[in-house]
């Protein structure tokens, strides 16, 4: 194997992690990984949606299709002061690489290209096709990035294989869990109508507070389901509840409930919506209540792809990997839709999101063997 050297891969690393972008700004890192990938025979095409900037780059016009999926994004440093080392000024202290963004995910998004390189001058007549999905709006709102590159390809009827989303999946070493799926996340306002008065009279008012406490009881106690061989139990949870004017002699007129369902595949969507309303109508309330999805809960059974990362994963550590769906929200729930195997593997989290953030240098080097031997097993020379 002509493998890119790990100074390499750990150039690029830095190189990303010193372009500053606060979701949605990219900070032109787009604009080096598309250099790189020009160099190495892919097609590119920039896709910008309002503030974001989109990557869809791909070699090759035959399926299989592998796709690398990451974000360039990253979320605010928190007080930079708190920082031993610029969080824009990679630096490698005691054989870890600091910045914000080492772990989630401009070294795997760096892995990713080193290791497409590699791959693609071994094995230049290699089967199938490779692509890459890089967006600036995974941290933020999410709504120009990866969902509206998928819009566009799904509109021309191109679809995916396989896909890999680099996020930091592992928990204690490199390679220890793959996400095969994540649940999904449905939220609702809840308002609940009642008659505002005096807390002397209550005869003259409806307290909403009173009329919605046995239902809210009931929705909390409430056994969604079982989950499954994959997916733990579907949640409920009240996150927000309010009601009144801030007075202690007023009896509210309105109380409004904010509240979120963790699902899994064991659950439709539409049955827990009919679910929340039997339970509403039949506590007689007057109320109305607000849906909003924000992922569909997607899984990917063991099969070509679960397979193929797992093989080297061993061949690179020595141990095979856990399957997991635990966690939130991934760019992974849009891929899903165009593409029936989609996986997450990337560096451990433990620093994501925190002062200091950081990943171990030679994971970066081990990740990169790892997505150039998963390329090797699905997209074997001809």
């Amino acid at each position: 194997m002509t493998s890119i050297s790990d100074p390499e891969t750990l150039a690029l690393a830095k190189a990303l992690v010193a372009r500053r972008s606060p979701t949605p700004d990219d900070g032109g890192c787009q604009a080096l990984i598309g250099e790189r990938l020009q160099r190495a025979g892919f097609t590119l095409e920039p896709m910008r949606f309002g503030d974001v900037d989109n990557l869809w780059a791909r070699r090759g016009g035959t399926r299989p299709v592998i796709c690398f999926a990451g974000h360039t994004d990253v979320v605010p440093t928190g007080p930079e002061d708190k920082w031993h080392s610029p969080p824009f000024m990679p630096t490698v202290r005691d054989g870890m690489l600091y910045g914000r963004g080492t772990a989630d995910m401009k070294s795997s998004i760096a892995a990713f290209i080193t290791a497409a390189e590699a791959f693609t001058s071994d094995h230049p007549r290699h089967r199938g096709s490779i692509a890459l999905l890089i967006t600036s709006d995974e941290e933020g709102v999410a709504v120009d990035g990866t969902v509206r590159v998928v819009e566009a390809l799904r509109a021309r009827g191109e679809k995916l294989d396989y896909c890999i989303v680099g996020e930091p999946t592992c928990v204690s070493r490199l390679g220890d869990t793959i996400k095969n799926g994540r649940r999904g996340s449905l939220s609702a306002t809840l308002i609940v109508n009642g008659v505002q008065g005096h807390v002397a009279y209550p005869h003259l008012a409806s307290n909403p507070v009173h009329l919605a406490a046995p239902a809210i009881v009931e929705l909390t106690q409430e056994k969604w389901d079982d989950g499954n061989e994959y997916f733990p139990p579907t949640t409920f949870q009240i996150s927000n509840i309010h009601g009144g004017t801030g007075a202690t002699n007023v009896i509210p007129g309105e109380l409004e409930i904010e509240c979120n369902f963790r699902f899994s595949t064991a659950r439709t969507l539409e049955a827990l919506k009919g679910r929340v309303h039997e339970i509403l109508d039949r506590h007689e309330l007057d109320y109305r209540i607000d849906w909003s999805l924000s992922g569909k809960p997607y899984l990917t059974a063991k099969g070509d792809l679960v397979d193929a990362v797992s093989k080297a994963v061993r061949e690179m550590t020595g141990y095979a990997p856990e399957l997991s769906t635990s966690g939130g929200t991934s760019d992974g729930r849009f891929i899903a839709d165009i593409c029936p195997q989609v996986i997450e593997l990337g560096p451990l989290n433990a620093t994501i999101h925190k002062v200091d953030e950081c990943v171990a240098v030679a994971d970066i080097e081990n990740l990169h063997r790892i997505y150039y031997g998963t390329l090797v097993n699905l997209l074997k020379k001809l």
